[in-house]
């Protein structure tokens, strides 16, 4: 499928299409791989956690990514990992905090014990999930053990999480998002509907970047659904193909991120 193929719909973000579906492509061809589809199963970590839209942890006084108060204060972002977590799976988390850093002016350090705010990374059970924003006080991050590679310990949803506690919502909470996907409601779990709520632009925004399908924080085409049917239909045909991949952050992710903590990297 190429991106000529595809019906051209005004402000889509169709940087990272090609990229990423070529990866998507590659991870199914190799059987060594673990399998990678863009339709998560039913019990995909992200969405079961219990939390908002999933995996999103709020503080009622939150005004959401928009406000600069849920920003880390100069760049500088304290997590400690759990000393209960073994050493190859520490390694990994590592990985996705130099994903971050490698593509931001971002600074991770590790929290010394008098640090009083930081990213607390545990692996309880109950799923993946992340408090969103800096909150000024000890914060948990909770990657549920998984064998690497899966679940929670996914690279991308490793990146994802960390995101969230950066300040990001996920790509389809945003205001113009009608524009760009359809919700089928009458396939989503009954009971599930708020995950689908979208927010004005007083409370989310786009930091100049458009739609992005290919967001490493956007969910599948069949989040929350009760038959298998999609939940989120794409307005560009082929999108669903890319929609909920954890493979990597996009280049919009990249951009928002560093226009979001005023770092001179754009992609």
């Amino acid at each position: 499928m190429s991106q000529q193929s595809l019906p051209i719909h005004s402000a889509v973000n169709m940087r990272s299409f090609p990229k990423i579906f070529l990866l998507l492509v590659l991870m199914k061809s190799c059987s060594a791989a673990p399998a990678v589809t863009s339709d998560r199963v039913e019990t995909d970590p992200e969405l079961t956690a219990g939390y908002f839209e999933g995996d999103m942890i709020m503080n009622e006084d939150r005004n959401g990514m928009i406000d600069e108060t849920y920003r880390w204060p100069n760049r500088i972002v304290y997590y400690f990992i759990n000393s209960y977590i073994d050493q190859e799976h520490r390694n990994h988390i590592l990985r996705g905090i130099r994903i971050l850093e490698a593509n931001s002016c971002l600074i991770f350090k590790e929290a010394t014990s008098d640090q009083p705010y930081y990213v607390n990374v545990t692996s309880e059970p109950g799923g993946c999930y992340s408090y969103v924003g800096y909150l000024n006080r000890v914060q948990q991050l909770n990657l549920q053990n998984y064998a690497l590679d899966t679940g929670c310990f996914r690279l991308g949803t490793i990146v994802h999480e960390f995101l969230h506690a950066l300040g990001f919502y996920h790509q389809q909470s945003t205001w113009n998002r009608d524009e760009y996907v359809r919700i089928d409601e009458e396939n989503i779990q009954d009971g599930m509907e708020h995950n689908f709520n979208k927010y004005d632009n007083e409370t989310v925004d786009n930091f100049d970047e458009e739609y992005d399908y290919g967001s490493v924080m956007h969910y599948s085409s069949t989040a929350f659904s009760k038959n298998g049917k999609m939940t989120i239909v794409p307005l560009v045909e082929g999108a669903e193909e890319i929609m909920g991949q954890r493979l990597q952050m996009s280049d919009a992710d990249i951009n928002k991120l560093n226009t979001m903590y005023r770092c001179p990297r754009k992609v």
